[in-house]
């Protein structure tokens, strides 16, 4: 370990924090000058941008013939982006949830999840793989802009306000945008400086951790599972983060959600398209780590529907989960002697409890659902 290494991971978290917060404000004002609903856009434009620090590393991975810390990369990524950051984001502030994710971009997670799974149980990524999991994201965007035009609800508030004859006074009062060209570019110009910054500062943070890493003779697939996924997730982290902190809830809830399917159908699909060879998936990945990714997924919509919110006890239960995960790995890869008692007890106690209280909080909220449209009203 170099003191250099050390100074490079110092810096790159505060360039991520920087980036998440200028590239969540030039979205937001982008947005609503072109009238885009915040949870679009998090699905789409932020989501894209976050994730190129995951597709800036699978590619140089895929040419270094690293294979293992590409997979590792995107599968521990999405565990990241579910377990850890939505979890740390909903402890800031309990997080919104549009009707709309519940039912559609939500399912299609899980879905693009488990054709993941299902393409790789041969043990490659193939060409052809790559080409049905990018046209899987490509069709997600499409439908993403075309169900924001249909939907009413999903007008953003200063737009609707605008609009609004009902509402009087602030919105009279009420500074005039400024018109022109100059109106959209200082908007396009944050937004690119911003993955700018996200970029440069998850390079930064990632090699100096891979170094560290690295001289403690972590195999590939671990640190690509646990420092390079959390290392690219970061920009996931700040901009989510960022967004709660500025009220746009939605936004990081879509940021989430939309890098993950982004992760799997262009990080994943496009190199693999790219590579005639294809990408080997390890078995380790296919038995454990792809399954995890899915079980996240399938986790957050019960939670997402229950209340449509993500409170801070459902957030602090991912993040345990994350936690228990990471120290599973770190126990696997130094083989050590209370692996088998801390895999016995996640497995017959923790992971089931865990399983029933989510049954549990659902039906319950079914119950309350079912309840107030039976009750007449007076």
């Amino acid at each position: 370990m170099e003191l250099l290494d050390i100074g490079r991971v110092l810096l790159g978290l505060v360039l991520l924090i920087g980036g998440g917060e200028v590239l969540v404000r030039g979205a937001s004002a982008l947005a609503t000058k072109l009238g885009i609903p915040p949870l679009v856009v998090g699905l789409v434009i932020v989501s894209a941008a976050t994730s190129t620090p995951e597709l800036a590393v699978t590619i140089g991975a895929v040419i270094d013939e690293e294979p293992s810390l590409a997979v590792g990369n995107v599968v521990g990524s999405n565990i990241v982006n579910v377990l850890l950051i939505l979890g740390l984001s909903a402890l800031f502030l309990p997080l919104a949830v549009k009707r709309r994710l519940v039912k559609f971009d939500l399912p299609v997670m899980v879905g693009i999840s488990i054709l993941l799974l299902v393409l790789a149980l041969d043990g490659e990524i193939t060409q052809i793989d790559g080409v049905i999991l990018f046209a899987a994201a490509v069709a997600h965007v499409v439908l993403s802009f075309t169900l924001s035009r249909k939907d009413p609800d999903a007008v953003p508030d200063d737009a609707a306000a605008a609009t609004d004859p009902s509402q009087t006074g602030p919105v009279r009062t009420r500074r005039a945008p400024a018109s022109g060209v100059l109106s959209y570019l200082i908007p396009v110009v944050l937004i690119l400086a911003g993955i700018g910054l996200l970029v440069f500062g998850a390079d930064l943070l990632v090699t100096g951790a891979v170094a560290i890493a690295t001289g403690f003779g972590v195999s590939s697939l671990v640190i690509g599972l646990t420092v390079v996924a959390i290392g690219t997730s970061l920009p996931e982290l700040a901009t989510s983060i960022a967004a709660v902190l500025r009220g746009e809830r939605d936004l990081a809830v879509g940021n989430i959600v939309g890098s993950n399917i982004f992760n799997i159908g262009v990080v994943l699909g496009l190199p693999a398209i790219f590579f005639p060879a294809g990408i080997p998936v390890p078995d380790a990945a296919i038995s454990l780590d792809i399954p995890l990714m899915i079980a996240a997924a399938v986790a957050l919509v019960p939670i997402a529907f229950t209340g449509f919110t993500i409170a801070r006890w459902e957030g602090a239960v991912f993040v345990g989960l994350y936690v228990a995960y990471t120290v599973y790995l770190i126990l696997a890869a130094v083989a050590h002697d209370a692996l088998r008692g801390f895999s016995i007890v996640m497995l017959f106690f923790v992971l089931p409890l865990l399983a029933v209280t989510l049954i549990a909080v659902t039906a319950y909220e079914v119950g309350l659902r079912r309840g107030r449209r039976e009750t007449p009203t007076p």
